[in-house]
This record gives C-alpha cells, sequence and structure tokens, in this order.
C-alpha cells in the first residue's frame, strides 16, 4: 500500500552567524539525496531513515538559533510525483555517471609491460575510493537510478586487477554513567530500527543492562513514562552528539573501552553517517547485511535479534584479532 503522505519536507531559516554552518547543513542535505524544491525548501521520500536525516539538520539549526520544521505532504508545489521521482533519478545518475568517467579513465590508463596492473600503489586505493562513494550513493539512491548498473560492470573490471588497503581507527571514552544506574530499564527508540538503533539495544543488552526490554514507538509525539531511558531519537537521553552516533555516544558515557567494540563502533559511524571515506574494510558489508536484515523483518524485535548475531560475530572477530585489523 501506498504511503498517504509519501514526501517529507524539511523547511528551515539558518541564522547569520555562524558562517559555516550554511556549507554545513547544505553538505549535510547533499550527503543524504535531499532536493531542493524551493528556497530553503527541501524533500526526501517519507520513510524512517529520511527522517532521521532531518531531524539531524533541525537539531543542528535550532541548536545555533535557527529554525527548522519537518512536514509530510501528498504533494510538493510545483512537482507531480512523477515529476519529483525522475529528479531523484536524475541526480542519482549523475553521481554515477561522475564515478563511472573516474572509473573510465582508471581503465585507460595506459600499463607497465612488466608489472601486474594489482602493483600500481595508486590504482588499489582509486578502485577503493571508487567502490566505497558508489555504496554512498547505492544508500540514498531511493528509485533505482540505472546508472549504478553501467557503474558496476566498470568497477567490476578494475577489481579484477586490483585490491583496495585496509585503514585504522581509533576512538576514545569519556564515562559519564555507571551500568549499575542503569538496570532492568525499558529502553525505547522509533519503530523501524535499523543500523544504529540495532547496534545500540545489541551494545546495552551485552555491556550495559542484560535484562533490558526495548519499546518502539513511533518517531514523533512520545511523551517518556518514569524510568525509561530513550536512545537514538529527538530529545533522547543517548542520541548524536555532534558527529558521533548514538553507539559511540554510548561507548563514550559509559566509558567502555573495548578495542574490538571501537572497530564496531567505526562501522556502525560509517554506516549511519554516510561516511565518504568509510575506515574500516567490513562496512560495505555489513551495510548490506543490516539492510536484508530490515528488508526481511518489518517486526523490530526480529530485527533486533539477528542484528545482535551480526553485530556479536562481529565483535568476536575483531577480538580474536585483538581489537587489530
Amino acid at each position: 500500500m501506498a504511503e498517504s503522505n509519501p514526501w517529507l519536507l524539511l523547511i528551515h531559516r539558518l541564522p547569520p552567524r555562524p558562517p559555516y554552518l550554511r556549507v554545513k547543513v547544505w553538505r549535510r542535505l547533499q550527503d543524504v539525496g535531499a532536493i531542493a524544491v524551493q528556497n530553503a525548501v527541501y524533500v526526501l521520500p517519507n520513510n524512517d531513515a529520511c527522517r532521521e536525516h532531518f531531524e539531524w539538520v533541525v537539531r543542528e539549526v535550532q541548536r545555533h538559533g535557527g529554525e527548522a520544521s519537518i512536514c509530510e505532504a501528498r504533494l510538493v508545489e510545483g512537482f507531480a510525483d512523477d515529476a519529483l521521482r525522475a529528479a531523484f533519478v536524475e541526480a542519482r545518475d549523475r553521481d554515477y555517471r561522475a564515478l563511472a568517467e573516474e572509473a573510465e579513465k582508471l581503465l585507460e590508463r595506459p600499463k607497465r609491460k612488466r608489472a601486474p596492473a594489482h602493483s600500481d600503489g595508486r590504482l588499489a586505493p582509486a578502485v577503493a575510493r571508487l567502490r566505497r562513494r558508489k555504496a554512498d550513493v547505492e544508500a540514498i539512491d531511493f528509485f533505482s537510478a540505472p546508472g549504478g548498473d553501467a557503474l558496476e560492470r566498470l568497477l567490476g573490471r578494475l577489481e579484477r586487477s586490483a585490491k583496495a588497503p585496509r585503514a585504522r581507527v581509533a576512538t576514545e571514552s569519556n564515562p559519564r554513567w555507571k551500568p549499575g544506574d542503569v538496570q532492568r530499564r525499558t529502553w525505547v527508540t522509533r519503530k523501524g530500527v535499523h543500523v544504529d538503533r540495532i547496534a545500540c539495544a545489541w551494545l546495552i543488552r551485552g555491556w550495559i543492562d542484560p535484562h533490558a526490554s526495548f519499546k518502539f514507538v513511533p518517531a514523533q509525539g512520545y511523551q517518556p513514562e518514569p524510568g525509561e531511558l530513550r536512545f537514538d531519537m529527538y530529545e533522547a537521553e543517548f542520541t548524536h552528539d555532534g558527529d558521533l552516533c548514538s553507539f559511540e555516544v554510548l561507548l563514550r558515557d559509559f566509558g567502555l573501552d573495548d578495542p574490538a567494540l571501537t572497530r564496531v563502533a567505526e562501522i556502525v559511524h560509517a554506516i549511519d553517517l554516510k561516511q565518504e571515506e568509510p575506515t574500516r574494510p567490513e562496512t560495505v558489508g555489513v551495510a548490506h547485511a543490516l539492510e536484508g536484515i530490515a528488508r526481511r523483518y518489518r517486526d523490530d524485535e526480529d530485527r533486533l535479534r539477528d542484528g545482535a548475531a551480526l553485530f556479536g560475530a562481529l565483535h568476536a572477530y575483531f577480538g580474536a584479532k585483538g581489537g587489530k585489523r
């Protein structure tokens, strides 16, 4: 059944200062695939992930003294539904074409006579960057733009002769809460759990509150009951803080400095915040697995169950490597 209101509109007014805010908000909107339909009015499809992206912008604008709001719409002034979908497809096709041009240049690079292509120190990282950037475009390709197939064929040709290098990054913890203070609580988050919320629930039951129960509520209008703790939702006790995703906030606030958890956090951060250059080579695979879980199950408890198995296996893998990879 089609959504009664298929579109989300973000309407905002930015303050004159700080001057960098305009660029930061614009870049964020570009990163999440939003399309401008009027001055300071942007549109995305009406789903939980897109609402979360717009909510981040609302919080950021309001934090700096500006005004911003989100509304659902059936019709967008100046656009029929088909025209609006076509605009999203064309935007993603432009992204795919730009990457395809870069891939074609790599394929045209003259081969060395006495060395295989994969020995080219410049080719391998270039191919890895293209693959990560393609994954970023796919995440905001809401209507399956056709340019993705052509790009995939080009990348396949490149990957047969090149491997991408691996990267590492470290995180820090700054404890603010004690697990003993939050036992047997009801932890509340938005319905339709996905990347960050699935990871947070796994972390909560594994390291913070082993007997936690979870409640899934609408994205708007929920009033918490006494003793409940909210995560990864608007005005929650544990939610995005600046450039930290909710999973990273939980690690920081509870002082969880397990190196394997830090590696998992890098992956969750990269997927949730659509990081242009993920630091972990496992990121794309984990993102695909989580997307598969979301497509397979509509029930949030089912998603948490399979997501916990995924993150548990990932943590065990990093733990076996001593937190190093």
